[in-house]
């Protein structure tokens, strides 16, 4: 039987993407500790869950009212620590668990990524995952010296140049391109080591890079980009997708579209894992995770949802009324999450929903309460939207840390363990082993077109 796969959605940060969770009485405040994090990563590792990856901006939500205070007063995801560094800490404390970490396409150098991730790979023994985004702000533009976000699809044409210079990168040092012979001083075959010479439309990088093959061969590539374009990036690079799909129905089909376009773009859909994100809250029983749930549903505040919907969507909510309507004009000039806005567009029904519909559509800031029970309810759940192929596994977001790991670790990980969907242990050392990935070979990101060349 397939088996299912888990993420830890993680933030470096004072809260989980719930900004409200650090106003949790159970919820820890040593965030800007090691031991923090640490303890996350053995309750993940604990539960044989595949990685924990964190989400990453390079900036605070800062886009309502273009000031920062609200977000400082309130504590909404205000504090950004570097995820490498934080998943340092936590692979030092962890021998299986894979340590994914978001990085732009747009604001980091090839070059850099290539060296950053390759290094996490080989100090954790073959565990790393890039998050392939190309971020989607202003506030983020600025703190990286430019004056504004670049266009939405002009992004994703930059960060396809920006992902093979890194796969070029990576492929540079052959496997066997090391020898290490002290007796004859040779370290290594210089004729198996390559420069990359590349130069495209947006970027250019010479070679040859320094650091060698790790033993996954290269990390695992994440996406999450779920707009048409975003979509196509994800089936053209990723081997691992995030998406946040809403009831099973919708979700199969949308699984199954996106399966086609990674056969379309010259790969085989089961070397792509998709999974969605959800939000068990889960206890011994289903009554006593209803408890719970009543207390996570009376933490959040309106502006938490106003800040967030600012931050994701570029625009300043600020500067309309509660009950205004969008005008076509501001419709059209969102380049940030543009799938929030469709999403919006679409469960109102409205062309031009208000701020307060985009409140309640997107439900940004509020914890989703379709997922609350005791074992048998969330198991139930998450193994009809696995069996019906709607997704290969499942994101575990927290509303509370690190009780919500800690609470789907002990309930719901040995039900479906007992239901044969998910391992018991790991079956390998590497990421690629968790997820039924061979190891990766040097050229096979290639399609056939590339591969001409």
């Amino acid at each position: 039987m397939a088996q299912m796969h888990l993420v830890g959605f993680l933030q470096a940060q004072n809260c989980t993407t719930l900004a409200s969770s650090w106003r949790h009485k159970d919820s820890r405040t040593d965030f800007l500790t090691a031991d923090y994090f640490q303890e996350i990563a053995r309750i993940l590792e604990a539960g044989k869950f595949d990685l924990g990856f964190f989400d990453d901006r390079l900036s605070m939500p800062d886009r309502y009212g273009s000031d920062h205070h609200h977000t400082i007063e309130h504590g909404i995801r205000c504090v950004k620590l570097d995820p490498i560094v934080t998943l340092t800490m936590m692979g030092a404390v962890t021998s299986r668990l894979g340590l994914g970490s978001t990085a732009s396409t747009t604001y980091f150098e090839p070059f850099d990524v290539a060296r950053c991730f390759q290094t996490l790979d080989l100090m954790s023994g073959g565990r790393a995952a890039w998050n392939v985004v190309t971020s989607l702000n202003d506030g983020e533009a600025a703190n990286m010296g430019h004056a504004e976000m670049m266009e939405h699809d002009r992004r994703y044409d930059r960060a396809d140049e920006h992902v093979e210079v890194v796969l070029r990168h990576w492929d540079s040092w052959e496997d066997d391109a090391l020898i290490v012979d002290k007796e004859s001083g040779r370290f290594g075959d210089g004729d198996k080591v390559h420069r990359i010479d590349f130069k495209g439309r947006f970027l250019q990088s010479r070679g040859p890079f320094t650091v060698p093959r790790s033993p996954q061969g290269r990390p695992v590539l994440i996406q999450a980009g779920s707009s048409g374009r975003g979509k196509r990036f994800s089936a053209r690079w990723a081997e691992m997708v995030f998406v946040s799909y809403h009831d099973v129905a919708s979700g199969k089909q949308d699984y199954e579209e996106f399966k086609r376009m990674v056969a379309a773009a010259g790969r085989d859909p089961d070397s792509v894992k998709v999974a969605t994100l959800c939000y068990p809250i889960c206890a011994a029983t289903r009554a006593e995770a209803e408890d719970k749930a009543a207390l996570i549903a009376s933490l959040p505040l309106e502006i938490d949802a106003l800040s967030l919907l600012s931050e994701a969507l570029n625009f300043d909510f600020a500067s309309k009324g509660m009950d205004e309507p969008f005008t076509d004009a501001e419709m059209a000039s969102i380049q940030g999450l543009q799938a929030i806005r469709d999403r919006v567009v679409k469960a109102t029904g409205k062309k031009n929903p208000t701020v307060r519909d985009f409140m309640v559509g997107s439900g940004r800031g509020k914890p989703p309460m379709n997922m609350v029970g005791g074992p048998k309810e969330i198991a139930d759940k998450l193994e009809e939207w696995f069996t019906a192929k709607a997704c290969d596994g499942f994101v575990i977001g927290a509303c509370v840390v690190p009780g919500s790991y800690a609470d789907f670790v002990t309930h719901v990980v040995p039900e479906l363990q007992r239901r044969g969907l998910f391992r018991k242990d790991y079956t390998g050392p590497t990421l690629r082993d968790h997820l039924g990935l061979p190891r990766a070979r040097l050229g096979d990101w290639r399609v056939p077109a590339m591969a001409a060349e």
